[in-house]
């Protein structure tokens, strides 16, 4: 009963946001857009690689396009000073000029806590009410998403928008809809439904039907930029154009970090992890390993320690960082595990010169931000098997391995302990081969080839402007 009634009001909610704000549509489509870019970007403060590429962007439209006001849409308490300080502080990256922000009140209906069921749709729908708030607060001449809310972009079409989007990752993919299949329990399908033949046909059905709702609102985006092998595949067969699809890798701070010694101390070897504390990083899973690697070290072997990084969106990312916390303590692992909450770009580039390895473990990680400032800091990878890492990121260079790829608990102790058990000069030659790598994902590069995928969007705007 609770399915239907929950059913009833997606439908509802449908037809409210069909219906009721077309003469508010047809009304701001009279009049013309502002010249400016507007960013579309809820959470400003997430401290991930997404927010990365949204200052990286910002400050690449204003190099190129000084006269282009840029506009951020963003739930967070911020003003132009301090998200710009942000920018620099968290990232480094330093904005030509303060953008503009428009502040936004609705961002609790693109939370998952207020979906506990048909959370996608759910949070689908709640995106194009979020962005119908910021549309009829500002309207853009150009809308970039650079959140991946593939759901606004008709909206913003109505609206009389160039949409552009920065895709990190498919909401829906192939390998989502395989693993409900196969009755494959994880973070986004659990255990009572793997465990349940009719259910899993059931989520099988809504899933296909979300691929197909996700592919046509995909496809009104002007320009697709994606970040990685992987994340191209999926949305060239989801979004089916792929003559508007560009491959652009996430900048990455490579410059700073090829910068760091290679030399590092061994008298406590340190392993970072730097992540959100979402559930899809499974930090357990390395917490786990490290444990298992721990128990597989000789007693006279010095005892290493895992420094957990990353950011809380949200009370749910703080009790899973509350939850890992509890469960070091469980496994008699305190004295081997140090916690970091949102900490400065500065304190992350102390933290990145001083280990040895770093540990990713997301599996199907769209790319992996994370793997290519281990490598360019001089830390050795040892990266989930799939996606990302696997594809682009983590691959020999000049026949020179650059890392570890692992799937389980097993894999990641064994990586931990091969590290371990390296000797200097072995290390110090994987770490400058992983180093060599990464300078493929540079800011620089970022630079670039974001500007030459915008180019044709934004010309007319010069040409207007002269």
């Amino acid at each position: 009963m609770a399915i239907w009634s929950l059913l009833l009001q997606v439908a509802s909610s449908i037809v409210a946001l069909l219906i009721a704000p077309l003469a508010l549509i047809r009304w701001r489509r009279e009049r013309s857009a502002s010249r400016a870019v507007g960013f579309f970007h809820p959470y400003t403060n997430d401290g991930g690689g997404g927010e990365r590429v949204l200052w990286c962007a910002v400050k690449a439209i204003q190099e190129d396009y000084p006269t282009l006001d840029c506009y951020i849409y963003t739930g967070d308490l911020a003003t132009s000073e301090s998200l710009s300080a942000r920018a620099f502080d968290r990232f480094g990256v330093k904005l030509v000029r303060f953008p503009k922000v428009v502040h936004l009140s609705r961002r609790k209906w693109i939370e998952d806590h207020m979906y506990p069921h048909f959370t996608m749709i759910g949070q689908s729908l709640g995106s194009v009410y979020l962005a119908w708030e910021a549309l009829t607060k500002f309207t853009p001449q150009f809308y970039i998403d650079t959140s991946g809310y593939a759901f606004t972009y008709p909206l913003a079409r109505f609206f009389g928008c160039k949409v552009i989007c920065y895709t990190h990752y498919p909401t829906i993919s192939s390998d989502m809809v395989s693993r409900v299949f196969h009755h494959n329990s994880m973070y986004n399908n659990n255990s009572l439904i793997a465990k349940s033949l009719w259910l899993s046909r059931c989520k099988v059905i809504y899933y296909t039907i979300f691929s197909w709702l996700y592919g046509m609102v995909g496809s009104c985006a002007h320009l697709v930029m994606v970040n990685s092998s992987w994340t191209r595949s999926h949305i060239e067969n989801i979004w089916k154009m792929p003559e508007r699809t560009k491959r652009v890798f996430p900048p990455c701070d490579t410059s700073c970090l090829q910068s760091l010694p290679l030399e590092r101390s061994t008298h406590i070897p340190k392993f970072i992890s730097v992540a959100q504390f979402r559930p899809e990083k499974a930090h357990t899973l390395q917490l786990e390993a490290f444990s298992l690697a721990i128990q597989r070290l000789d007693s006279g072997s010095p005892k290493p320690k895992l420094v957990f990084v990353g950011g809380c969106r949200n009370i749910s990312d703080q009790e899973r960082l509350n939850d890992l916390q509890n469960k070091s303590i469980e496994l008699n692992m305190e004295e081997y595990v140090e916690f970091h909450r949102d900490i400065s770009y500065s304190d992350l580039i102390q933290l990145l010169g001083s280990a040895v390895a770093g540990l990713h473990s997301m599996t199907d990680e769209h790319f992996g931000i994370s793997v290519v400032e281990y490598m360019a800091a001089g830390a050795i990878p040892i990266a989930h098997n799939s996606a990302g890492p696997k594809m682009d990121i983590v691959l020999k260079e000049d026949g020179s391995s650059t890392g570890f790829l692992a799937s389980d608990v097993e894999e990641y102790a064994d990586a931990i302990v091969n590290v371990l058990g390296m000797s200097e000069k072995e290390r110090i030659q994987i770490a400058e081969a992983a180093r060599k790598r990464a300078q493929r994902f540079s800011e620089q590069r970022f630079y670039e080839d974001f500007k030459d995928a915008i180019q044709p969007i934004l010309y007319c705007h010069d040409d207007q402007a002269n």
